[in-house]
């Protein structure tokens, strides 16, 4: 089993930052892909980003490339989501997940490859 405790959602004018933390417990944690994903009221869950057990893989959802940035320390257990130029549109509930890492090197994206999750962090984008 993985706990997963995310922090650091809230409030936030458009343009302005944000940076999302995800703590880890339970399970070695090098031994887990971390991913970020979101969703809006009345809409689905939907990929955000994702990174490999090592960090030195990641993938993002086209609607955050080039403003969000995913990283994760090892050595602490932690995994973030720094989130700029944040726009109404990015107003949701942000989860983070797990899957074990497998052979292959591909990025998972959907939510059902992911058999841990968060409780969420609010993050509003105000415009």
């Amino acid at each position: 089993q993985v706990q997963l405790v995310e922090s650091g959602g809230g409030l936030v004018q458009a343009g302005g930052s944000l940076r999302l933390s995800c703590a880890a417990s339970g399970r070695l944690f090098s031994g887990y892909v971390m991913g970020w994903f979101r969703q809006a009221p009345g809409k689905e869950r939907e990929f955000v980003a994702a990174i490999s057990w090592s960090g030195g893989n990641t993938y993002y959802a086209d609607s955050v490339k080039g403003r969000f940035t995913i990283s994760r320390d090892n050595a602490k257990d932690t995994v973030y989501l720094q989130m700029n130029s944040l726009k109404p549109e990015d107003t949701a509930v942000y989860y983070c997940a797990a899957y074990p890492r497998r052979m292959d090197s591909q990025l998972r994206v959907l939510p059902r490859d992911y058999d841990y999750w968060g409780q969420g962090t609010q993050v509003t984008v105000s415009s």
